[in-house]
This record gives structure tokens, C-alpha cells and sequence, in this order.
């Protein structure tokens, strides 16, 4: 049966159109105010959505292979439902304190649809799951084994994801309502609704409800082989089964510890987590971050490693996200924290130095310079464009866009300064009253504040007009570690304040955007990203509380039995991140004091880089190609390493070619038709299949113990390479 709601067509003038191509080829130019959008079905679905994404990205946060559930798996589920409780619910007008009201004001329409996913995606940044403070808590109970009430946790979760939402909506007149700011990644959700909304699928021989039903049920019966019954599955590499005894070969086969070489997987939360679904990332960004991995995987780190034994390398193991003693041994940070959770100076200096594995080291100068690159990288290939938009968005008439939502009551700008004082004031609450369990003092508040604010409009506009955006976690955290050092949990408050207030700011202004080409009223926008923000951030700390209560010796992988999914991969490196910071400082670990001063040289690199290309590039201008090296992205292919291994890398780049360019070159209208819902499918059946093993067997700890559920089979890719160190199941050379 076709939507009802048919694309229409409309003639403008020429000046009232967008300034922007992709604009003008993706985002209809009618709108239809009559649409209800407070519907129950809206509300009922989002506050659904809401709960079940915050619930299950919470929940497979804490596993191996962490998967996301995006939105756009949202998109795709929520249509078939909406449509059928459009055919169901009765249609009778209720009256309510005067007000008229039905549970079925007509068919499930496209605004609803776009509200529901909003309402589902509040909670998480640019759609990064569970809320970021959670962490903290995290690393507070299940690593450092101190104490945090879970009240000061649930302000620290709530006043972190709202707070940028303040400031954002005082901006949005410069970088939402602009046509020139037009934000790139929005396009997708809107070409997305577009095609699930206006084309008629009559004549076709399966929809994509029936699809979507048919994919779920596969994927769902499938997960519970490499879940559950063999979840070796999930990375086997040959290597290691041919060469039990090499260290250098399972070093260099292992998918989860080393390189990944001949590694495979047919577990789709392998593929999926960390970069997201493959089938919705366009395939010249699968070939932007392959470069990156393989010039940093398979060249800088073997020459690294092998080659020269960079900062004694073979001591530590090559692919790793623990930290180390001189003697290769786990570094013992319980032992330096002191009574006041503050580093022990005696101790330290006792226990000496902390090192990191190769790999470790390498992608942290790489993110020196991925920071750095981004901005010269923007400035000298991005710079005059933006300086152009920017000044004609301030100057320039308003485009058909902004005119159709001039229809709609704006927000007024009191909304969002009582929204960031209250957070503000929530804030300082916690830094004086609930110091002892969060550290940071309330002038580090103010500073995460000020810098979270000078970074948002400038961040805004680069992101609204390249689709690029540069993170401020290792400023913050390095910033921090420079004038507080020696407290971990007060590095990764400011740092979580300071950055994810500020991409949270980023988020809204994307979502008002896509509100905004959508023509979804202001105000509805607005409080469905507030109520489930709210929602979405009590859920993520209401589960993570439960997890930490009830599973025993969660994200401790040296206590946990073989193949236990619950190594809280992402937590680790959130670990290490406040020792190296906050506990130890960066002055001992990069700076006069530490071994890895020389990686502050990454950031002239990072400087410098783009700079080279763009020399080039002026220098060549007949050669095209140039301008489309791209250091940015390439540097930061990488950054979800660790806690993602090669072996998420390499799966997900092979499927990401398979879809988006073998499938959407010769079966091109199967891949628009069906490609979005296959990956929300597999999602869901996935998520839904983990969620039942995990109640009916895994919490009870009914398990299976044999060859195909005892991990990888790669014991000695953890191993050393230098002679005379001895490590727990290792031979010593």
C-alpha cells in the first residue's frame, strides 16, 4: 500500500532556494502545518524507543564487542509499528480539560516518525550510545573499587548531556537557521525518511516491513551460535590455529590481540560495534579510514615494534590497552592510589614508571596530531568557504527552509538560560557537596564550562559545513592533568564537562537541523530532546548500576573465566585515560618526567601535515586528486583503537565494500530499497537474542565449556618478545 503521503512539488524563486547543492537535491520544499505531531503514537513510540535503545546500548557497553543501536534503526522499526497502530487504535475524539483528543488523529505520518527518532537518539552524541559520563562511574567502582551514591552519579550523568543545551539554543540563529550552515550528516536522516515515506511499494513483491521482519528472525536465530553456543565464532584467526607455538605468528593472526591478519568473524556485533553498521557508512569513508588502519596497523606499527623496538616494545606486548611496569608486568595502580584517592608519591617512585604497550603509545601522538590536523586541515582547505558562509548567513535572505518554519512559534530564549542554570547550579551542587566523590573543585567546573563554550560556535560551523568534528577530550584531559594533577576522577569530570557538554551543544543544533529540513515545530523539537534526554541519561545509570551490583567481577578480564563477555572494553581505556591524566599526570608520563615526551612532537606533525598537502595541491593544481587526501580522516581511522582490534576493522571493512559499492553498483535498487532496513535488522535481532541469552542462561551461569567457547585460540599474542621477560602463560626467550 503507497504512503499517504505522496512527494509534492512546488515552484520558488530562484533567491528562496538553498545555496547549497545537496540541499536542493535531498530536502523537500513543502511542508503541510496541518501534520499533528503530539500524538499518542509519538508519544507512546518515543518514550518506547527512548528506553530500549538507552537500556541495550547500556547493556552491550559493558560486553566485548560492544554494539550500538542507532537510529536509524529507530527509523526502520518504528514505521511498520506506527503504521499498524494507525490501522488499530480507534479514532474517536476524546475530550480532555477542554482539550479535544484522539488516539488515532489520522495515518502514522512522517513528522511522528521524525519526533519518535529524535526522541530515541536524545540521550547519546552523534548516536555514541550510552551517555559518556557513565564511565566515571564505571572506573569508580569496578576499577578503583571506591564508592560513588548512585544520586551524585545520576546528576553527573544528567547535568553533562543537558548542560550544552543551553548554550546551543542561544546559537542556533548563527548555525541552524543560516541556509549556508547545512550541516552534511543530516542529509542522510532526511534522504532516509524520504524514501521511507514517499515511495510506493505496491507493485513491488516484498516490502520493507516484511523484509525487516524476515531479516530480524534471521539474525536473532543466528546470534545465539556465535553468542552462545560457539562464540569462537566471533574471531578465529588461522594463524594462531596453524602456529600454536609462535608467539610472532599469533601476534601477527590475532584478531582481538594483534594484527588480525587471516583473522575472519561471523558474528555481526563484531562487525557492527565500535565504527557503527557498516551498510550506512558511503563507501569513500570505508576507503578514507581502510588507509589509515593499514598505514598504521601493518606499517607503522610492525617497524615500530619489530624494527627499531620503540620505547622497548618487545617488553610489552604488541596490542594491548593495559598499562605496564619497566619489567612488562601489569602495572599495580592500586598500589599509588593513597587513602585520599590521590597518587602516593612514595609509591610511585618505589614502583617507577608506567609504560604502554606499542600500539597504545602510537595512538595517542596519532591523536595529538588528528586534533591539530583537523583544524589546519579545515582552515587552509575549508577556511574561505567557511568565512564566506558564515558572513552570507548573517547577511543573505532567508531560504524556503527557514521561511516554511517561520510558520511555527519559536522557542524563546529563556527556556534555554533557565535550562543551563539549572544545570549549572546542579553542577556546582555536586563539585561542593559531593566533592569527595567527583574531586573537581567548582572553579574546574567553570573552566570546563568557558572552554566547552569558546569551542561550541566555532566547532558548530565547522561541523555544520565540512561534516567534521574536532574532539576536545584531549585537551581537556591534558589541560586538567597540567594544573591538577595526581586525581584521576577529577581529570575525567572535567574532561566528561568540559567535552561532552559541548558535543551534546553539537548534537542539538545537528537534530534542530534535521528538525528544520524536516519542518518540525520548534518548540516540539526541543522538549522531546530535553524529556529524553532525561529519560535516556536515568536509564544508562539505572542499568550500569544494576550491571555493577550483579555480575561478578565485571570488566576485571584477569579474574573473569575464558570467553566471559563482560570485559568492559571501552571502560579500560576510560581507566587508563585517568591514571595517565589524572593520577600519574601528563608532565611524568609525556612530559620532563615521563618516557613518552618525544610524542609531543605529533601535534607539530598534525600542524604541519596539512600544510605540506595544501603547498602541494597549490603547487599541482591540475592534479585533483590532492586536495582529496584527507589527513584528518586518515589519522583518525584509528581512534576507536583501543578498545576496537583489527579484527573489528578488517570485518567491517569487507562488508562495507561488499554493500555499499559491489550491491550498489550492480543491484542498485535492491541496496535502496533494502540496505537500511537489513542493518537495523540485524541489529535488532542481535540485540534481542543477547538480551535473552543473558536472562535465561548467562545470569544464572549456565554456560558451555568447550574448544569453540574458550576465546581465539591466540594465548601468546599477548606474549613479550624481549628476552628474560616473564609473563603469566608465557615461554620466556
Amino acid at each position: 500500500m503507497a504512503d499517504t503521503e505522496a512527494p509534492k512539488t512546488t515552484t520558488i524563486d530562484a533567491d528562496e532556494n538553498s545555496p547549497v547543492e545537496e540541499v536542493r537535491l535531498t530536502v523537500s520544499t513543502t511542508d503541510d502545518p496541518s501534520l499533528p505531531v503530539w500524538t499518542f503514537r509519538m508519544w507512546f513510540l518515543g518514550i518506547l524507543s527512548c528506553v530500549i535503545l538507552s537500556f541495550l546500548n547500556t547493556f552491550f557497553n559493558y560486553r566485548t564487542e560492544p554494539l550500538i543501536i542507532s537510529m536509524i534503526s529507530v527509523q526502520v522499526a518504528t514505521l511498520p509499528i506506527g503504521r499498524f497502530m494507525a490501522a488499530v487504535l480507534p479514532s474517536k475524539e476524546f475530550n480532555v480539560l477542554g482539550f479535544g483528543f484522539s488516539f488515532n488523529p489520522g495515518p502514522f505520518n512522517m513528522k511522528e516518525h521524525v519526533l519518535i527518532s529524535i526522541f530515541a537518539n536524545a540521550g547519546s552524541a552523534f548516536g555514541s550510545g550510552s551517555a559518556y559520563a557513565v564511565g566515571i562511574v564505571n572506573i569508580i567502582r569496578a576499577f578503583y573499587h571506591r564508592k560513588i551514591s548512585f544520586i551524585a552519579s545520576w546528576i553527573l550523568v544528567i547535568t553533562t548531556q543537558v548542560l550544552g543545551y543551553g548554550w546551543a539554543g542561544v546559537l542556533r540563529k548563527y548555525v541552524v537557521d543560516p541556509a549556508q550552515m547545512w550541516w552534511p550528516s543530516s542529509l542522510v536522516q532526511v534522504s532516509l525518511f524520504r524514501a521511507l515515506h514517499e515511495t510506493d511499494e505496491s507493485s513491488s513483491r516484498m516490502t520493507r516491513a516484511k523484509f525487516f521482519i524476515i531479516a530480524l528472525i534471521c539474525s536473532f536465530s543466528w546470534y545465539i551460535i556465535p553468542g552462545y553456543l560457539f562464540t569462537t565464532l566471533s574471531s578465529l584467526s588461522i594463524l594462531c590455529l596453524v602456529f600454536p607455538k609462535s608467539i610472532t605468528a599469533q601476534q601477527i593472526g590475532s584478531g582481538m590481540k594483534g594484527l588480525g591478519l587471516l583473522s575472519f568473524t561471523a558474528d555481526w556485533s563484531v562487525i557492527a560495534s565500535y565504527l557503527g553498521s557498516p551498510l550506512v557508512t558511503p563507501f569513500f569513508a570505508i576507503v578514507n579510514v581502510y588507509i589509515g588502519f593499514v598505514s598504521i596497523m601493518y606499517i607503522l606499527i610492525p617497524i615500530a615494534y619489530w624494527g627499531f623496538n620503540t620505547y622497548m616494545a618487545k617488553t610489552f606486548p604488541i596490542f594491548s590497552s593495559h598499562l605496564f611496569d619497566k619489567h612488562g608486568q601489569t602495572y599495580n595502580v592500586s598500589a599509588i592510589v593513597n587513602q585520599d584517592f590521590e597518587i602516593d608519591m612514595p609509591q610511585y617512585e618505589n614502583i617507577g614508571q608506567i609504560h604502554m604497550s606499542m600500539f597504545f603509545a602510537l595512538t595517542y601522538g596519532i591523536g595529538f596530531a588528528a586534533v591539530v590536523s583537523t583544524l589546519t586541515h579545515v582552515a587552509l582547505f575549508n577556511g574561505r568557504e567557511i568565512m564566506n558562509q558564515y558572513r552570507a548567513s548573517t547577511k543573505s535572505k532567508m531560504d524556503i527552509h527557514t521561511k516554511l518554519m517561520k510558520k511555527y512559534k519559536d522557542i524563546p530564549n529563556w527556556w534555554f538560560y533557565l535550562l543551563v542554570s539549572a544545570s549549572f547550579v546542579l553542577s556546582l551542587v555536586l563539585c561542593i557537596f559531593m566533592r569527595d566523590e567527583v574531586q573537581m573543585p567548582w572553579w574546574g567546573l567553570v573552566l570546563s564550562c568557558i572552554m566547552a563554550f569558546a569551542f561550541t560556535l566555532p566547532i558548530s560551523v565547522i561541523t555544520a559545513t565540512t561534516n567534521q568534528t574536532p574532539g576536545l577530550n584531549i585537551i581537556t584531559e591534558y589541560f586538567m592533568g597540567v594544573i591538577y594533577p595526581g586525581r584521576p576522577i577529577a581529570n575525567v569530570t572535567f574532561k566528561t564537562y568540559g567535552y561532552i557538554s559541548m558535543t551534546q551543544a553539537i548534537s542539538f543544533l545537528n537534530d534542530f537541523k534535521l528538525g528544520h529540513y524536516m519542518k518540525i515545530p520548534p518548540r516540539s523539537m526541543f522538549l522531546v530532546q530535553f524529556i529524553g534526554t532525561i529519560v535516556a541519561g536515568t536509564v544508562n545509570i539505572s542499568v550500569a548500576w544494576w550491571l555493577l551490583n550483579t555480575v561478578e567481577n565485571i570488566c576485571q578480564d584477569h579474574l573473569l573465566p575464558p570467553g566471559s563477555p563482560w570485559t568492559c572494553p571501552g571502560d579500560r581505556v576510560f581507566y587508563d585515560a585517568s591514571v595517565i591524566w589524572g593520577l600519574v599526570g601528563p608532565k611524568r608520563i609525556f612530559g620532563s618526567l615521563g618516557p613518552y615526551g618525544a610524542l609531543n612532537w605529533f601535534f607539530l606533525g598534525g600542524f604541519l601535515g596539512p600544510v605540506v598537502i595544501y603547498l602541494i595541491h597549490k603547487a599541482f593544481p591540475k592534479q585533483k586528486w590532492i586536495k582529496y587526501i584527507n589527513l584528518p580522516v586518515i589519522l583518525g581511522s584509528c581512534a576507536m583503537m583501543p578498545p576496537a582490534t583489527a579484527v573489528n576493522y578488517n570485518s567491517w571493512v569487507f562488508t562495507g565494500t561488499i554493500f555499499n559499492f559491489f550491491v550498489l553498483k550492480y543491484r542498485k535498487n535492491w541496496w535502496q530499497k533494502y540496505n537500511y532496513v537489513l542493518s537495523a535488522a540485524l541489529d535488532a535481532g542481535l540485540a534481542f537474542m543477547g538480551i535473552l541469552l543473558y536472562f535465561s542462561l548467562s545470569m544464572w551461569d549456565v554456560g558451555l565449556s568447550w574448544w569453540g567457547t574458550q576465546g581465539e585460540h591466540c594465548p601468546l599474542a599477548t606474549c613479550p618478545m624481549a628476552k628474560g621477560v616473564a609473563a603469566d602463560g608465557c615461554p620466556i626467550i
